[in-house]
Order: structure tokens, then sequence, then C-alpha cells
């Protein structure tokens, strides 16, 4: 697969004009791009385009518009202010004065950016010009602020009225566009598997990141490697120097049983941590991301960029595509299913033809719908951006309606319920034999009701988390400083082997568990003192499935006891401190484990807040106010879980921090190691105060509520160093009489990162 920058216009799902006037290129005028044409992330450019007139020239009340993609977080284009950034300025070599006007979403999908120069008090000559100069430096101001992602295409549409009816042509065989490239080394990321069996191949992933979380080239080193346990495969040195930021070292294996975690120093002093690695007998873990839009939809850069990430920049084993379906053209979704069947090498890295059906909250909302093989038709919620009318028949305008005709599809299909623009209404509707997942976190946050709002009403599925990320940049998405507030998520399945089948399997029987970005080993099993039979598919669905009769079952199992308890045995290894366990009975929590007591609590307090405002799109929460500490100093501090480095989370002075961030379901904070036994905090926000007074607390956190969506600011002890990184334990769960018991976890980081496992699903009737 040749791996492309730019996407193909033909392939862009967009509305487009039937009535024109004329077919004749010259009608509309021409327009030339003048500025670097590469550039990085984040940096301030000028960019000029000049407009010429064609044969009809530019009438009066005419306008001309410059068009850009709805996902960027460059800057916001201003004309009021020329010594700020994004200033633009216009000019004419014809009469008349030209009026701008900016609007971040006045166009249409994804082209929503707009910036429109209407000409007013005269009309242009054909051959006639506008300058419009974006960046314009010349009164003070830095230039146009770059976006922090890499854009193999960042692209200025010119459109025209030329004859001010209001109709914005795009001008014909015209492409103005630059690149932007990943910025500085920020740091060095070392990645492994976390479980595999005794002599199975693995791969270690080994990038270099700018600040923005983008593969960069700027940080060629030398790396000598150690590892834990003998590794056969591995080199004891690593030239480190690749064109695009990142390498796959592949053929590794390790004989025996035991943990293996690899320590890389480079000849500057970086020290890389990969792993932990466990080796041993059972099933194994593999990693995906299964939820993504690239340029030929809403997102940026191309479908091949896409693929060629998610396998060789983030290293995952399992991934697809998953396009919003009213702007999927009939030739893209070709090219998609061409490319799965393409890439997908099983036993190394799976890949799965599919696409998001995106009808409103209303009538099922999104869904993500995965095919085992290519050759699928696509089920759309409408042709709302599609100009190809000859398959409306196959429309599904409803949830309802999309169970039918996948029902009779004859290319085998499972479904998730997503919680994004349109999140998922699991009231509306639910086929237990489709949809065998809910995805609990993702760039759009975290959504724990989209799994516990289905427990009273027996729905059984399983927990999966993606990225739905919009950047190209599946397994690694980071949120960047636009509309999305949080790092893109993975799912972990429990698999024998890493094939299209296995996947299935593993979705269908709810094996698999979420996290919001880490990779982490989590084990849940349930011993059954009186035995149980399980089902291997929904028996309320398919009560014909086939069973087995056991004494213990793990995540995701749907098991009829005959005993009134289960004993549940919990593993956690993971690559940084755990802060806490919450093994939960649906939705409440029976027991939460902590690696410490209050003997071992120091001067480290921790703030956390959380939660968003309500479900819909504009769930965002945003978090503003200050830390100050009376009686005593803040000798050290440190963010926590901090997405947006531009975002204001820091300490001022001795005393006191700020913040003005964001949530979106997901946990961001701070710690602060105080001096002074006598310190206290007072902790004032945009969504209440909280007093603390460390003295008083043990380790049991202190919370306020703050209404929204479960938002909430919690301050809590914890000791001054950093916390274990494995926990097991054991705890006896009540099985109720009627109903479903879901047996789950949610493992709660250091870092602020979390992870949620499918339910065992216990039950008695």
């Amino acid at each position: 697969m040749t791996v492309k920058s730019d996407v193909d216009p033909d392939l862009i799902g967009e509305s487009r004009l039937k009535t024109i006037p004329g077919t004749d290129p010259a009608l509309f005028g021409t327009a030339m791009l003048e500025g670097p044409a590469r550039v990085e992330v984040r940096s301030y450019q000028t960019f000029k385009i000049t407009y010429v007139t064609g044969k009809l020239g530019l009438d009066d009340t005419g306008a001309i518009r410059i068009a850009l993609r709805l996902i960027s977080d460059a800057g916001a284009l201003q004309t009021t202010d020329p010594t700020a950034p994004n200033y633009v300025s216009v000019r004419s070599s014809g009469e008349g004065q030209l009026m701008l006007k900016y609007d971040r979403n006045g166009g249409q999908r994804p082209w929503n950016e707009t910036l429109t120069i209407y000409q007013r008090g005269g009309y242009l000559k054909p051959g006639e010009t506008i300058e419009i100069t974006l960046g314009d430096t010349s009164q003070g101001s830095p230039g146009l602020l770059m976006s922090t992602f890499y854009e193999g295409a960042r692209v200025f549409r010119v459109l025209a009225d030329v004859q001010a009816t209001g109709n914005f042509i795009p001008l014909p065989d015209t492409r103005l566009e630059f690149t932007v490239e990943a910025g500085p080394l920020h740091r060095y990321l070392g990645v492994l598997p976390t479980r595999r069996r005794p002599g199975e191949s693995f791969v270690m992933g080994l990038k270099a990141e700018d600040l923005w979380g983008n593969p960069t080239a700027q940080g060629p080193t030398r790396f000598a490697v150690e590892s834990s346990v003998p590794v056969a495969g591995l080199p004891a040195e690593i030239d480190f120097a690749p064109d695009n930021g990142a390498l796959r070292i592949e053929g590794l294996s390790v004989a025996e049983e035991g943990v293996l975690t690899l320590t890389l120093t480079s000849t500057e002093g970086h020290v890389v941590e990969a792993g932990p690695l466990q080796i041993r007998e059972g099933q194994a873990h593999y990693w995906g991301d299964l939820h993504g839009q690239t340029g030929e939809t809403v997102g940026t850069n191309s479908i091949e960029h896409y693929f060629d990430f998610a396998r060789n920049k983030s290293f995952l084993d399992v991934t697809s595509h998953q396009a919003n379906d009213f702007q999927i053209k009939p030739a893209f979704w070709d090219k998609l299913n061409r490319l799965t069947a393409e890439l997908n090498e099983p036993g190394v890295f799976t890949v799965l033809p599919g696409y998001e059906w995106s009808g409103n909250t209303a009538v099922g909302g999104d869904h993500n719908v995965f095919f085992r093989d290519e050759g699928a038709r696509i089920y759309r919620c409408s042709h709302a951006l599609v100009d190809e009318h000859d398959d409306l028949d196959s429309d599904a305008h409803t949830l309802t309606d999309l169970y039918a005709k996948l029902h009779d599809e004859p290319v085998d299909t499972v479904m998730y319920a997503h919680v994004g623009g349109r999140y998922a209404n699991i009231f509306f509707d639910h086929d237990p034999k489709l949809e065998a997942a809910v995805e609990v976190h993702s760039a759009w946050g975290s959504f724990e009701w989209v799994l516990t709002d289905g427990f009273p009403l027996r729905r059984r599925v399983g927990v999966v988390a993606n990225s739905d990320g919009h950047k190209g940049r599946p397994g690694a998405s980071y949120p960047g400083a636009s509309f999305f507030g949080a790092y893109g998520g993975l799912t972990c399945f429990l698999m024998q082997e890493n094939t299209r089948d296995s996947v299935f399997e593993a979705i269908r029987r709810r094996h698999t568990y979420g996290t919001s970005g880490p990779r982490l080993a989590i084990d849940i099993t349930a011993a059954l003192p009186g035995g149980g039979t399980l089902f291997h598919r929904n028996p309320l669905a398919q009560p014909d499935c086939a069973t087995e009769e056991v004494t213990s079952c793990i995540m995701g199992d749907i098991v009829r006891v005959t005993g009134n308890t289960a004993r549940v045995s919990v593993a956690v290894e993971a690559p940084v401190g755990i802060e806490s366990i919450e093994l939960r009975r649906a939705s409440d929590v029976v027991t939460l484990w902590r690696g410490y007591g209050e003997e071992d609590l120091g001067s480290r307090l921790r703030l956390m807040w959380s939660g968003a405002e309500y479900r819909g799109r504009g769930r965002n929460t945003r978090w503003q106010g200050r830390v100050q500490v009376a009686d005593g100093r803040i000798r050290r501090f440190s963010p926590v879980n901090l997405l947006n480095p531009e975002q204001p989370l820091r300490q001022v002075g001795s005393n006191s921090a700020i913040f003005d961030t964001i949530t979106t379901g997901n946990r961001m904070g701070c710690d602060m190691w105080l001096s002074g036994t006598g310190a206290t905090l007072d902790v004032t926000t945009n969504h209440g105060t909280l007093s603390l007074n460390p003295a008083d607390m043990g380790v049991e956190p202190v919370t306020l509520d703050a209404g929204g969506l479960a938002r909430k600011l919690v301050g809590q002890r914890l000791p001054d160093g950093p916390l274990p990184r494995s926990a097991t334990f054991e705890a006896e769960v009540d099985i109720g009489e009627a109903g479903d018991t879901p047996v789950w976890l949610c493992v709660n980081l250091e870092d602020g990162n979390q992870a949620w496992t499918s339910p065992i699903y216990l039950f008695r009737d």
C-alpha cells in the first residue's frame, strides 16, 4: 500500500451544487497560494491567496469564500485586531470595498470553517484581483497559528459567487494546500503487548513524539536495551532514526513464563520503559482501536495514512475504519473494502471492514457496524452528503430498520453502541444478536452510563473503548486543542489468535475490556461454589446456543448459577501506579481496593475533577478555579492527565495553583506535595468550593458533587512515592434471586487514566 498524504477529492462525501452558471472554468476565476509548502505544528505562518476574477467578473454584493475543514484546532481567523494572532487582511485591485465575515461553522460539512469576502459599492472586472493575507504580520500579529496535528494536506478551498446569487461554486481545477508536520522531540515511547504465550512471536514498538503526540523524525538516537527476562531476537542496541518517527521490532519471543519489562536508555540519557508483558499460557491479549475517520468524510488525512498509522505508529493488533455513513460515497466504500482485504494479515494485523451508522439519537443514535468479510452492502441512515442516489432503497432510517437489513445481509455482522455527536439511545431498540458491546470511552469522553443504563433492562453487552479520532491517528488519538476533550481509548481482546474469526468471537463472548488509552493486563474470575451453566451466546436471544457446565468464569461470560454467591478474584498489572480498583455489582461498588493504608499517607494531596454537562454533543465541562494554601506551601506540583498543554493547570507562587481545563466524563487534576503540618486548602471553582484540611483526612476522599452529568471535585491524600503497579485481591459477591447480577471492574490509575472490564453476567432465574 502506498501511503498517500492527501485525500482524493472525488471520494469526499459533500454537498454538490447541481445548478451552476456554466461549465466553462474560466467563468469563475482562478486562485493562487503563496507561502511555505511545509510547516510545523503550532507554528505561526503567513499565506497569501490571490483571486483573479474570471470572464464574468465579480458583481456588486457578490463574494468569494475560503473554506477549511471542520476538524482543525488551528487558530480561528479574525479581522479586527491587526496585532493579535490569526489576523486576516484583504485588498482589491478594483473599485468598491471589501467586507469580511468569518464563521467557524458557516459552511457545509466537511468545509465548515469559512471566511467570506463580499464585494460592496462596486464591481470587479474580468482579470482584477483580490488578495487575502492569512496571518498578516505587517502590524504586529505573529501570524496564523497552525494546528496541533499532522496534516498531509491542509487545504484552502476557494469558492466564488460571481453573480451574487448566494451559490458559492468551488473553483474548478484549483487545489491550494500545504503540509503540517510534527514538531521537535518531546518524548520517546516504547510499546509492548500485555500478554503472550511462551514462544509466541510479538512486536515491540518504539516511537518519538512531539508535544502534541505526533510521531516525529526529530529524535534520532541510539538506545541500549536491557530486559528483565531473556528475549529471543531482541538486539542489545537499537539505532533509532526512522523518517516517520516510529519503528517496529518484529519476531521477538520469550521462551519461559514470567513478566517482561524493557528499559531503553538513549545516548542522551533518555530512559524509556516498555511493558509489563506477561508470558503465560491461555488466551493472549490483542489491542485494538476499531473506530476512527479520515478526510474522505469529516476527518483529516487519507485512509491509507490511517491504516499505516494503526499498524506502524500506534502498533495496534486490530483496527477498522468507521466513517459516518451519510458521507460515504460508493467509490469510497469500494476503496475501503479493497484496502481492508489487502491489509488484513491473519496472525499479525486484523483489519475489519465497516462503517458508523449515524442515525439521530431520536431513532437510535450512533452505532458501529463491523463485517467479518468484504462485499457487504452499506445501509446508511440517509444520503445526506452522498449525491449518488442509485441505492436509496438500501437506507435504514432507524436503528430498527438497520437491524432488519443486517439480519438479511449475507456477510456476518456485529455492532457496538457508540456515544459521539449523536449518542446511542439504548432505550430505542436493542438486538442482542447483533449489538454485542457498548463503547464506554472515546475521544468524546467517558460514558459508564451507556453500560449501566442497560443493567435493569438485562442488556448483556461487553465493554469496549476506541478513539473515534478524526485526525487519522487510530490507537494514539490525542485531543489537541479542539473540542475533543479526551485521549482516544483502546480495547483489549482476549483471544487464542489474531484473526477476524477470533475477533468476532471475542466480541460476541464479551471477552473484552476497554481503557482510556494505556495498555494494562486485567483478570477477573468468578469461582462458583455450586457450579453453573455458561452460555456461549445470550440465551435471552438465542436459547439454543452452545453451553457448558463450569465452576468458574471470566469477564463477559453469561452463567446461570445454582448458588447465591460467587468468589471473585482480581489481578491487575499496569505500566503506572494503580490508585484504586472498584469491584462493582451492577452500579454499586462492593469492594474498593487500595494499595496503601492510612499509615502510608504522606504530604501528597490529589485534586481531581471530572464529569460532563449532559449526554449530547455539547457535553464538555469547563473547570476554572484556584487552589489557595494557608499555613503552608506547595513544595512540588504535578498536573494529572492534562491532555492540552495550552490549558492552564499550574502552580502560581508558593501557595496557590490555577486551572482552566475541560473534562468530558473523564478525569483530570493535580498532585500537590505540601509543607507545613497545619496546611489547609480552599479550592474555588466555577462549579463550587471545596475546603480541605489534610490533617483531618484519612484514605477516604472528600467529594463535592457539582451537578451536571456526574460532575464532581475530589480531594484525597496519597503516599508521597509512586503507587504499586500490580494488585491482587478476592471478594465475595451476592447473586440476586431475580434478574442479572453484573460483576465488573473499574480500574483508576495514578496518571488519571481508567479501565473497565466487560461484566460477568450471573443469574439464578
